[in-house]
């Protein structure tokens, strides 16, 4: 991967490559799940408390092969096991718990001593081909490319990497496995020829899409497989009642929801645990993170994280909803509108170019273009409360802690400071004063002296 992250923390779609494979996991409901750590455990061990705390960690200090590191997973759980043992790579991101499952029912219906999960390739260039006994259809063989046979090459019936075993004697047979390879490791593959050799039965499941077993090892890869996600999660959201109008630009993590009849417009990214109530509209150019929108409501050109959009809300174009914003029914936040810790009411309109941090707006009530909530000192955060059915004019500042009490006015252009009595209106200017005939005198000659003189007639060159 050439990065300083492992790989299987990489992300693609609001997971790591290593979070998808637990989550497919969890869906056997397994007694255990182990995951075997080496290389950079100490970011991975703490990224899976962090995903999935009930998670076993097995440490393989060397990397000694696959055998070996399943080997170091059975000595965490103490020893053989009984049951179905089922070992995944950490790498297959796109690989389901629908598959899993498929796995596991075939390997324990046919009685198999190890089930492969195996796929079937357009092109089977440089994988392990699965050679079945022509009668039984039970796996004869795995047969690496390089030593393949010009009739094995042929088949297209490839290795996933991916097993279920029977306990007890996956065990037995790892204590079998030899290190006398050109790698000099534990193979796990060696595993099904032992217990072919003990005349037990080795069987294999056809994967329903070959593109589940794909593991990841370069960006380029990582890339191929996150647009296949993403195709998979549009799709599933579009047959449910999303209209998607152009997947190709939308991008979406696994934890997103939706409702129906929901609209999602180009560019837009949906992230974390947002979720889409009925009948919204979010696009074009979108990205939300954590938000909940409500029925009805529509987002243009928005990015939120965090927030809480109620029903029949406006919010944009061009508008920043910040954590702990909450909208209320058919409430609007408007044009190069930010918003922080703001309760903004049922029907209250934040149209233009404002900043509203740390406040709490009541219903009905407007807010000025320009208008700043003051918040921050310097070191602490103070509070605003403007009531409901409030006016307040333009390019107000409201420095907290402050109080604007219901139906009260504010005047454009005020610094509010001390708290507005309901009903009244604050005015916090300074006094206007024309000075005439100032341009003629300071700025002689000048376009503006020109214009002066050609409505007044009076000289502009200060004669």
């Amino acid at each position: 991967m050439k990065s300083a992250t492992p790989k299987v923390l990489h992300d693609i779609c609001g997971r790591s490559l290593v979070g998808h494979v637990l989550a497919s996991a969890r869906e056997l409901e397994p007694e255990h799940l182990v995951v075997v750590v080496g290389h950079a455990r100490e970011k991975v061990t703490a990224h899976l408390a962090e995903v999935d705390a009930a998670a076993r960690t097995a440490v393989q200090e060397k990397q000694n092969g696959t055998g070996h590191a399943v080997r170091m997973a059975l000595e965490e759980l103490g020893g053989p096991v009984d049951g179905t043992v089922v070992v995944v790579c950490g790498d297959t991101p796109l690989l389901t718990g629908r598959t899993l499952r498929s796995l596991a029912s075939v390997h324990e219906q046919d009685g198999n001593a190890v089930t492969v999960l195996s796929a079937e390739v357009p092109d089977a260039t440089g994988y392990g081909r699965i050679v079945r006994d022509g009668a039984s259809g039970a796996v004869t063989a795995i047969v690496e490319h390089k030593d393949a046979s010009e009739e094995q090459r042929a088949i297209r019936e490839i290795n996933s990497g991916v097993f279920a075993f029977d306990g007890r004697l996956l065990a037995d047979a790892l204590g079998k496995v030899r290190t006398d390879n050109s790698q000099g490791e534990e193979y796990l593959t060696d595993v099904l020829g032992i217990l072919r050799e003990a005349g037990h039965r080795v069987g294999a499941c056809v994967a329903g899409d070959h593109r589940e077993i794909a593991g990841i090892n370069n960006r380029v890869q990582l890339a191929d497989a996150r647009r296949t996600l993403n195709d998979w999660l549009l799709t599933e959201a579009m047959l449910a009642g999303v209209t998607v109008v152009d997947p190709a630009t939308t991008w979406v993590d696994v934890t997103v929801s939706f409702e129906q009849d929901v609209t999602v417009l180009p560019g837009t990214q949906l992230h974390g645990a947002t979720h889409l109530g009925e009948g919204c509209t979010v696009g074009p150019n979108s990205r939300l993170t954590d938000t909940r929108v409500g029925r009805g409501a529509r987002l243009d050109n928005t990015v939120s994280d965090g927030a809480v959009v109620g029903p029949e809300a406006s919010v944009g174009p061009y508008a920043y909803l910040r954590p702990g914003t909450r909208l209320g029914l058919r409430s609007k936040v408007g044009t190069y509108v930010e918003t922080k810790n703001a309760r903004i009411g049922e029907g209250t309109k934040v149209p233009h170019l404002s900043y509203v941090g740390d406040a709490t707006i009541g219903d009905h009530s407007n807010i000025g273009a320009a208008s700043v909530f003051v918040n921050y000192d310097g070191q602490d955060k103070h509070h605003t409360t403007v009531g409901s059915h409030c006016r307040t004019g333009s390019d107000n500042m409201f420095v907290a802690p402050v109080t604007i009490g219901d139906g009260a006015y504010t005047a454009a252009g005020s610094v509010i400071t001390r708290d507005v009595p309901p009903g009244s209106l604050a005015v916090a200017r300074g006094q206007q004063r024309n000075i005439e005939g100032w341009v003629a005198r300071k700025r002689p000659g000048s376009a503006a002296a020109k214009a002066a003189e050609a409505v007044s007639g009076e000289p502009g060159d200060g004669a």
